[in-house]
């Protein structure tokens, strides 16, 4: 069966399985799996999923930067890092370091960086971004990053074809 990639049955559908999905979750954190096939599955659906005609992940979450990713933005732009932290940084409730966000043409707000569905810095985009959705590269283990997952598979058509997958090779009981 093909993925769902229409993000407004997406965002309908992930809604409706919240508290499925932190029962999942649970489930997964409390029982050991081979990552490995996670993993593959994860693959699989970001191979059949063109991000380009989503690009939810540039509308949807904050990005935090890093001083890594602020230098090499700011030498990808031609700037200073003052200058990149100047123009382009904003502050989360916590005092974090974001990727400003602005309105687009649509009025929805976004990373600044988007134009379009395409990122304006791809070759220089935060490491953050570049491992979104994070289901097969990303820091620690997949059950320490399924907190995560659960508000995902409401915007990113790969987070909830994933985790539909995964539940099913599980054995999850829906």
């Amino acid at each position: 069966m093909p993925p769902i990639t229409d993000l407004v049955q997406i965002r309908r559908l992930g809604g409706q399985k919240r508290d499925e999905n932190l029962r999942f979750r649970a489930y997964i954190k409390s029982h050991d799996f081979v990552e490995r096939q996670f993993r593959k599955v994860a693959q699989e659906i970001e191979g059949q999923i063109d991000c380009r005609q989503c690009a939810e992940c540039c509308r949807v979450p904050e990005v935090e930067v890093t001083e890594r990713d602020a230098s090499k933005l700011a030498r990808f732009l031609g700037l200073t890092e003052k200058q990149f932290k100047d123009k382009h940084i904003a502050r989360d409730e916590d005092g974090v370091a974001i990727l400003r966000r602005v309105p687009g043409a649509d009025g929805v707000v976004a990373c600044e960086f988007l134009a379009g569905n395409d990122c304006t810095v791809y070759e220089a985009r935060p490491a953050n971004c570049e491992r979104f959705p994070h289901v097969v590269r990303g820091a620690g283990s997949i059950q320490s990053r399924m907190w995560q997952f659960v508000d995902r598979a409401t915007y990113c058509p790969i987070v909830y074809n994933w985790m539909e997958a995964i539940k099913g090779l599980t054995k999850f009981r829906r």
